[in-house]
């Protein structure tokens, strides 16, 4: 990868989707804006981290800006993290890089297909039902 050139990848969970773009560099990460550092809950956070600290040699060469929208903080979290573990994974062309994400835990590469289940008619919700007594 030369110095002006840079990649995006794309990361979903739930309904957060993420976007890094990932560059030459010292091996800055912003998020929206504003450095890893003062992300907030700690928690989100560590996700984050947990997917740099990984592949940690690789991950000092680079500069990582994500942009994230839609769901919750921790759908947030775990989508930088994909969208981060998968920009890693292709950039170095490594299959050892790979093979560590899916070793940890694979949904780092491979994403979590779960999502929300569509309301259908007769109820409240995606199951409830109204029940019935005959007495």
């Amino acid at each position: 990868m030369t110095a002006r050139q840079a990649r995006v990848y794309t990361g979903k969970r739930k309904t957060a989707i993420a976007w890094a773009r990932i560059t030459s560099g010292d091996g800055s990460v912003r998020i929206n804006g504003a450095p890893l550092e003062i992300l907030q809950p700690r928690a989100a956070r560590m996700r984050i981290i947990t997917a740099l600290a990984i592949a940690k040699d690789y991950a000092k060469k680079f500069d990582i800006d994500v942009r994230v929208k839609g769901g919750g903080f921790m759908g947030q979290a775990e989508a930088v993290g994909i969208a981060v573990a998968k920009a890693l994974a292709s950039s170095t062309k490594r299959k050892r890089i790979s093979n560590l994400y899916t070793a940890y835990e694979r949904s780092f590469l491979a994403g979590d297909p779960r999502r929300k289940e569509k309301k259908k008619f007769g109820g409240p919700g995606a199951r409830v039902r109204k029940q019935k007594s005959y007495r």
